[in-house]
């Protein structure tokens, strides 16, 4: 299957290739967009074939020895994973982030662009020239919040993270949003994050993630595949746990700001950049 790009009714443009599926949106002036457009068309062919090339690699758990990769996005993974090779995970786990940033890149060099997103399934990374701003939503199971993302602040990517996403999650939080200063760092902290919000109750239901995808970075590692109503202190206590690990990857410096929810609760780990739960959040 060939990479496909087209645009949407509003202008966006939408590139899709296998199980990459990016939305992409410029602003500025009519021609620096359209300029910026065919940078991230002409770029976006070789990514997924790069990537396919590595995989082997990619999927292997971090250890002490850094992972020699020669693409682009995969470097991008590695050096986004690398911090968290104390505990288990494997360069898979920044790809959405990586891929995002890497055709940020592309779309934004040499261009005059007053602001600009790739968004790769809702792992986001944004383009801020002096003066702009965008909002982006906190979703759990609809629209929770929103955190302001301003030229000024470091935050140049989003992801969120949680057992009910496109990839398997160890934990169980509903989502685990992340700011970072690149969306493969927001991509690999969210999971982390996600992770470490997590519990044992006869509510959870986990499988071997190989049994559920054979081709699984996981392995024969247990995935929540469902997660039933839970006692409030359960939910607390998840929750709490994963507000230390946000805690402690902040003050590392590894993030700006974290958003966790699991069954209508939430929490909140802030940084610089604002973050607001609506009143129904």
């Amino acid at each position: 299957m060939s990479a496909v790009a087209a645009r949407f009714a509003d202008g966006r443009l939408h590139l899709q290739h296998g199980p990459i599926d990016l939305i992409v949106e410029a602003f500025g002036a009519a021609d620096e967009v359209e300029r910026a457009y065919g940078q991230a068309v002409e770029r976006f062919g070789d990514i997924l074939p790069t990537l396919v090339g590595e995989l082997s690699v990619l999927r292997r758990p971090v250890a002490q020895a850094y992972p020699l990769l020669q693409g682009p996005v995969a470097r991008r993974m590695a050096e986004a994973v690398w911090p968290h090779r104390a505990v288990f995970i494997t360069p898979m786990a920044a790809v959405a982030g990586a891929v995002a940033d890497e055709m940020l890149q592309a779309l934004v060099c040499g261009r005059a662009l007053d602001k600009a997103y790739v968004n790769d399934g809702g792992d986001i990374a944004l383009h801020l020239a002096p003066g702009q701003s965008l909002r982006a939503g906190l979703f759990a199971r609809a629209l929770d919040g929103v955190a302001l993302l301003t030229h000024e602040r470091p935050v140049r990517g989003v992801a969120t993270s949680g057992w009910g996403g496109r990839s398997f999650s160890l934990g169980i939080a509903d989502s685990a949003t992340v700011l970072a200063a690149t969306a493969a760092a927001a991509d690999a902290a969210a999971t982390m994050i996600a992770n470490a919000v997590n519990a044992d109750h006869p509510a959870i239901e986990r499988r071997p993630a190989h049994a559920l995808d054979p081709d699984s970075d996981l392995g024969e590692r247990l995935v929540t595949v469902a997660v039933g109503e839970l006692p409030a202190e359960i939910v607390d206590a998840a929750l709490d746990r994963g507000l230390a690990e946000a805690r402690r990857l902040r003050l590392c410096g590894l993030i700006d700001s974290a958003a966790l929810s699991l069954q209508g609760q939430w929490r909140l780990e802030t940084g610089g950049t604002p973050l607001a739960l609506s009143e129904a959040g």
